[in-house]
């Protein structure tokens, strides 16, 4: 999550419920529900989220958001859609998750294990805490992945890592600094890129958009009014 704006007050005592929990953002304190995610607690706050609420159903992944409990030090992180609030929970915000960024060539790399430890090197220093698949809020097998692709299985990592929302929460806990995210999407990369069977009806519907084949029906959909499409989209075809 990121920018946060104030723009009214705290909900006054009455509006608050009986179960409730006291929680603190950027230093203030608000009383705010205990049934409430991290998200919606800051709009009970009276906050207005500009960044970083993403799709508010915890398949994004852009709500990636550092907190502590109380006097613990331990720093905490969960998707703000997801995770609720506690009971002395000290909320902050930063300006991006951070994430190592590295630029490479698709058509330059070959799908290999020697490939992947040379753009990221630093998945050799895999602890094997697990602590990365233990956080992941899609319950991926983070340290699983990484494994097959040092060993080059750059398939199976890209199966395995399928699902990944791209949150960054399995970087932040970990020890060796390994970003895994970007290594799944690196390995999901390199599988479509040079492992995967080519499709030769993907080429055909290239060819016949570069044709210009539907440019009579897509002048009709921009054409068409809302009564319309709702209709062509609650009657088309479902496989």
């Amino acid at each position: 999550m990121e920018e946060i704006r104030t723009t009214s007050e705290a909900a006054p005592p009455s509006a608050i419920e009986k179960e409730s929990v006291n929680i603190f953002i950027m230093g203030k304190h608000y009383e705010v529900p205990a049934s409430l995610t991290i998200m919606k607690a800051f709009e009970y706050a009276g906050y207005t989220l500009i960044r970083g609420c993403g799709c508010r159903a915890g398949f994004c992944g852009a709500c990636s958001t550092v907190y502590r409990i109380g006097n613990r030090h331990e720093l905490k992180v969960g998707l703000a859609c997801q995770t609720k609030v506690e009971e002395a929970m000290y909320l902050t915000q930063i300006p991006f998750f951070p994430a190592h960024q590295v630029t490479y060539d698709l058509q330059e790399l070959q799908p290999s294990g020697n490939q992947v430890v040379a753009i990221y090197p630093e998945i050799t220093k895999c602890l094997g805490c697990n602590s990365c698949s233990n956080v992941c809020p899609q319950d991926l097998k983070v340290m699983k992945y990484v494994s097959h692709a040092i060993r080059g299985e750059i398939s199976k990592a890209a199966d395995e890592s399928f699902d990944c929302l791209m949150c960054g929460l399995c970087a932040s806990r970990c020890p060796a600094n390994i970003v895994q995210y970007k290594v799944a999407l690196l390995c999901r990369r390199l599988h479509g890129k040079h492992l995967s069977p080519q499709n030769s009806h993907v080429k055909d519907r290239v060819a016949e958009i570069q044709a210009q084949h539907y440019e009579a029906d897509l002048q009709q959909l921009m054409e068409a009014d809302r009564q319309s499409l709702a209709e062509r989209y609650d009657n088309r075809d479902i496989e």
